[in-house]
């Protein structure tokens, strides 16, 4: 078998999932993003071997029915192309909610070791922000927070609490869309990368256990942010760096 023509570029692309399109699995969109480079041509470059996989890698991925406005990958090309063309082609292959929002030449050192932290916001739809308030202060307050979650590995339960650097219930500058007026709890959530990892619908849980607190309704949950956490508890977005290259 003939050698695959090496990488001359690599691009990094931030994209989003919106709306119903929270709901696409990682699988999918990872079959979507493969179909979409095909349909806008680009030259892609495949691993060696027997079968060979196109270079394509993902940064931690937010769960299936989270949105988010800040997901991530990287992707190696056989031959060099305009970051910003590159991107409106995919953009326009995606279905709408799945959505391409930049892409930049990557620089040195990988992506991943950029990405040590997540912002998400938790819209909790009639639940008063003063009892969610009063919930999040025993969680902060509390010293540990166990947890349970289902792994690949079997139910497996661990401390919620430890790698939550920032929780706070945020004031309410718009309704969320169909509230009718009823109260919205808006939480505002900096979560640490750990392992196992503690995910938005783990604090959640946590908030149950510390303070019963039962969201009637289902939760809407959108990843704002992830990046490299500062001393000031800021994230740094991952694409900062090449940007000055």
């Amino acid at each position: 078998m003939g050698g695959q023509a090496p990488v001359v570029q690599r691009i990094r692309l931030r994209y989003a999932k919106r709306g119903p399109l929270r709901f696409t699995s990682h699988r999918d969109f990872a079959r979507a993003f493969e179909r979409a480079l095909r349909r806008a041509g680009a030259p892609i470059a495949f691993s060696q071997g027997f079968t060979p996989h196109p270079k394509i890698s993902y940064a931690s991925a937010a769960p299936t029915g989270v949105g988010s406005e800040a997901e991530y990958l990287e992707i190696g090309l056989r031959a060099e192309v305009d970051p910003e063309q590159l991107r409106l082609a995919l953009d326009a292959a995606l279905s709408p909610g799945l959505d391409v929002l930049e892409a930049v030449v990557a620089g040195e050192g990988s992506l991943a070791d950029r990405i040590d932290a997540s912002r998400w916001r938790i819209e909790l739809p009639t639940i008063d922000p003063a009892v969610a308030a009063a919930a999040v202060k025993g969680f902060l307050d509390a010293e540990e927070v166990l947890v349970e979650r289902m792994t690949k590995q079997g139910r497996r339960s661990f401390d919620a609490r430890a790698a939550v650097t920032h929780v706070s219930v945020t004031e309410q500058s718009d309704p969320p869309s169909g509230a009718d007026g009823a109260p919205c709890a808006i939480i505002d959530l900096v979560v640490r990368q750990v392992t196992p990892a503690v995910r938005p619908d783990d604090v959640l849980s946590g908030l149950r256990v510390v303070a019963g607190l039962e969201p009637p309704v289902p939760p809407r949950v959108t990843r704002l942010a992830q990046g490299t956490l500062t001393a000031q508890g800021e994230i740094v977005d991952p694409l900062d760096a090449d940007r000055q290259d």
